[in-house]
């Protein structure tokens, strides 16, 4: 009998933890994207992600998630939406409040964005992390708990601090090339399920000898 693989389809894959969900099943919008067994982890309602924890989204800029993800509780992705102008005297978006103000609507439409937030795959996120609109976060990279994220985070890197700064890489450059070729994440789910114990915790070389 083979190892049998976990199920991606499954919203809680812990069923004696209620607080973990996996966010592929969860998530209702187009644009809103995560791949197989990406979870989020929150006591209080893991399946409000969408509303509580990707925020200022009113389109039509996207999130997109990789696979094999852990985001930690509390973990916000800001959008587009949250956007002001600053090109004169006030911030503040009177348009949106009503009235007769509504007729200046044309103030805070087209406001300059940062397009899509990208994340990788096998990325960690700790509790509390912040991620500003338009980041795109490396496969392999680890967030600090309360980490805010303005910029783009290489592949394989650890950052932390407000903002978030390179704290180190986890591997040399001659290794990530190695990790982005073989990419574990796109194997069978089958032929990760039979070397999870080298993907977890062998050597780069290892794991290109698992490979397919």
């Amino acid at each position: 009998m083979p190892p049998l693989p976990a199920d991606p389809t499954v919203l809680h894959p812990m069923p004696d933890q209620p607080r973990v969900v996996l966010l592929k099943p969860l998530l209702t919008s187009p644009l809103i994207e995560a791949g197989d067994f990406s979870y989020y982890d929150d006591p209080d309602d893991p399946t409000a992600f969408e509303t509580r924890n990707v925020l200022y989204h009113y389109g039509p800029e996207r999130l997109v998630i990789g696979k094999y993800c852990a985001l930690g509780t509390g973990i916000r992705f800001l959008m587009n939406g949250a956007n002001h102008r600053m090109d004169g005297p006030s911030t503040f978006p009177f348009p949106t409040m009503g009235g007769s103000w509504a007729e200046h609507f044309d103030l805070i439409t087209g406001l300059p964005g940062r397009g899509d937030t990208v994340v990788g795959n096998d990325v960690w996120f700790g509790h509390g992390a912040t991620v500003m609109p338009g980041v795109r976060i490396g496969h392999g990279a680890i967030v600090a708990a309360g980490a805010v994220v303005t910029s783009d985070v290489p592949d394989y890197g650890i950052v932390g601090g407000n903002p978030a700064r390179l704290i180190r890489t986890r591997y040399d450059a001659a290794e990530v090339a190695r990790l982005l070729a073989v990419a574990w994440w796109d194997w069978p789910v089958q032929r990760i399920t039979e070397h999870v114990r080298t993907i977890m915790s062998g050597t780069v070389a290892e794991l290109e000898d698992a490979a397919p």
